[in-house]
């Protein structure tokens, strides 16, 4: 996903896209008086590759399960309500939750696009807020440098929404950040982080531009 959306991005524009079947399309991402703001945690990724491999197991492992009575091909052909139904063909609660993270986090994307077209900030932040609440709880893919960081930034006035980024268990977080309270943001996130975690954290406003291009 990283480098599709290196290659081909656009300025001001989202991407969706079906990693199944690599179909896209650009969603107009216009944040008018907030913009992105990007949250380094400082925290090495060691945990990373193996836990990834570990999930994308444990979700295959679920649909494996699902697939016995379900044609489906994929986690995020079923809704919530569907996997809900048929949540006693999942053999335990690890893959449970990981199934949940994976069919919530399929229609929240949805949500997102519909919320970015309409411009609707307001669901658009509260989506990455839920987003982050279930890559903690049903994922376990945060740990206690990302999940404070987030905490600390959802706290924070002017703040639409937060969440982590990546593969998890440290690397980076974003939030969506009145541009007029992004000087005391940084200055409040950066304090509370470092007083519960012992070190600084690294803040970076962006933008959405075009992909990479020749000179």
């Amino acid at each position: 996903m990283d480098q599709f959306a290196i290659g081909m991005g656009k300025k001001n524009q989202a991407i969706l896209l079906d990693t199944n079947t690599l179909e896209y399309n650009y969603v107009p991402a216009y944040f008018s008086d907030h913009q992105v703001i990007i949250m380094n945690t400082n925290k090495r990724r060691e945990l990373a590759d193996s836990k990834y491999n570990e999930r994308r197991t444990e979700c295959e492992k679920a649909l494996q399960a699902l697939q016995k009575s379900l044609p489906i091909h994929s986690l995020g052909e079923l809704t919530e309500e569907q996997l809900k139904e048929n949540q006693n063909l999942i053999p335990n609660d690890i893959l449970l939750k990981r199934a949940r993270h994976a069919v919530s986090e399929n229609e929240r994307t949805l949500q997102a696009e519909k919320a970015l077209k309409e411009n609707d900030l307001v669901t658009f932040g509260q989506l990455l807020n839920a987003s982050h609440a279930s890559l903690r709880k049903d994922y376990e893919v945060t740990g206690p440098e990302l999940d404070t960081l987030v905490a600390a930034a959802q706290s924070q006035p002017g703040v639409l929404g937060a969440r982590m980024t990546g593969a998890g268990f440290g690397g980076c977080a974003i939030a969506l950040v009145n541009r007029d309270q992004t000087e005391t943001f940084i200055e409040n996130v950066d304090d509370t982080y470092k007083e519960q975690i012992g070190y600084a954290a690294d803040f970076y406003p962006a933008a959405i531009d075009d992909g990479t291009r020749k000179l």
